[in-house]
């Protein structure tokens, strides 16, 4: 009871201000609703309500299109038919497919700023790993190896990848003092521009493509898929972001290793004094953020694309960090707000396809959600919610600290 009044408490902010910017939303999508309003000088009853409808409509289709339609899906289930019970779940499958590569880097993130590292090179890291994956699924194409080889020595590649990348703002920070916001940055650019030389001048373009792809290696690799049904594109690569959180978890709170980097970055210079290496708690961080960036790469590009594109990363890289942010940095909040994110990418898709509400507004709910959850005393204000003193997270840099729960 008491760790799930803790999980409560700490989810209570993150909570608020999603419904804090749902409502700012529904406002946006009211004061833009100009049929309706512009019947306000006749039938203003009928123009408030018609607006206020079409919010409720607007954010109902949302939530069919991110999780589907329950009684759908439990009629589907009684017939027992495969293809009506593709075409109801499907929502709930895209979202967790959104998703499954924000968790990914949004791990990676968690583990950087845990060590005070500002990893903003997700997107470089996640393309590299792809890259990785792509040179070795392509590359042992006529091998004979069984496709499960295949696939585990790609996604092995991406790892090392990844971590490579990773690597290498990390070392520059621990050696030089450059600071990573800046090598992190100009790494992604330097990314985008390697995958894009290795698309159009080697073995990995598809061969007559006007465009900078790679072969389609669906044909002697892919990641096995969860729910064999037909466009239905959910696969194991949701479970190993599920497993790495569990991992991340683990090595954070439940180690010592895990505790010097959470140690470095609570008081760097304290960490020293302390005797550990504050240099190697750096480029091990970056390096493993990078890894598990890597990593979901390597899932996508073999997975549910089959082929490596130059802009595979886009919308992944902020939106990581983002998620970072507003989960606390802890890798069961990355899972849950990957899945918001996920739910209200694929959501506001249908929404806006079906209620005639702008895509773009989904980017402002977004962008107002983690607004307020930067400003927590914001949110605490305006819904009276008192303030509780929160407990150290590192009461010093003794080895007997006690362990945070995640």
């Amino acid at each position: 009871m008491k760790a799930l009044a803790s999980l409560l408490r700490r989810a209570l902010v993150p909570t608020l201000a999603l419904v804090t910017a749902l409502l700012l939303g529904g406002v946006v999508i009211i004061l833009t609703d100009f049929d309706n309003l512009s019947r306000i000088g006749t039938d203003p009853a009928g123009a408030i309500l018609g607006a206020i409808g079409g919010v409720f409509g607007g954010y109902g289709a949302m939530l069919a299109g991110a999780f589907g339609d329950p009684g759908r899906i439990v009629t589907a289930f009684q017939t027992g038919n495969s293809d009506d019970i593709a075409t109801a779940i499907r929502p709930l499958t895209e979202t967790l497919v959104a998703a499954t590569p924000l968790i990914f880097t949004g791990l990676g993130v968690a583990i950087s700023f845990r060590t005070g590292m500002f990893n903003i090179g997700g997107g470089g890291q996640l393309i590299l790993g792809a890259l990785g994956a792509t040179i070795v699924g392509v590359g042992l194409q006529n091998s004979g190896l069984p496709s499960l080889v295949i696939l585990v020595l790609a996604i092995a590649a991406s790892v090392v990848f990844g971590g490579f990348w990773g690597f290498i703002p990390g070392f520059l920070k621990a050696r030089t003092g450059a600071h990573e916001v800046i090598t992190t940055i100009m790494l992604n650019s330097i990314a985008s521009q390697v995958v894009l030389f290795a698309l159009l001048g080697t073995f990995l373009r598809q061969a007559g493509s006007s465009q900078p792809i790679s072969k389609n290696m669906s044909a002697w690799v892919d990641v096995p898929l969860i729910i064999d049904l037909p466009a239905i594109r959910l696969d194991y690569g949701f479970v190993v972001a599920l497993l790495m959180a569990v991992v991340v978890s683990w090595l954070l709170f439940r180690t010592t290793k895990g505790y010097e980097l959470r140690a470095a970055g609570f008081n760097m210079t304290a960490a020293r004094y302390a005797g550990m290496s504050a240099g190697g708690s750096m480029m091990l961080a970056m390096t493993l953020s990078g890894a598990l960036a890597g990593m979901g790469g390597g899932f996508m590009v073999i997975g549910n694309t089959g082929q490596l594109t130059n802009d595979l990363a886009i919308g992944i890289s902020f939106n990581a960090i983002a998620l970072a942010l507003l989960a606390g940095l802890r890798p069961s909040g990355v899972v849950a707000a990957g899945l918001l994110f996920g739910a209200l990418t694929t959501g506001g898709k249908v929404m806006g396809i079906e209620s005639g509400i702008p895509f773009d507004l989904l980017f402002f709910i977004m962008a107002m959600v983690i607004m307020f959850v930067a400003a927590p005393g914001l949110i605490r204000s305006i819904w009276r919610v008192k303030v509780a003193k929160p407990a150290p997270e590192i009461a010093s840099v003794a080895p007997t600290a006690p362990a945070e729960p995640v």
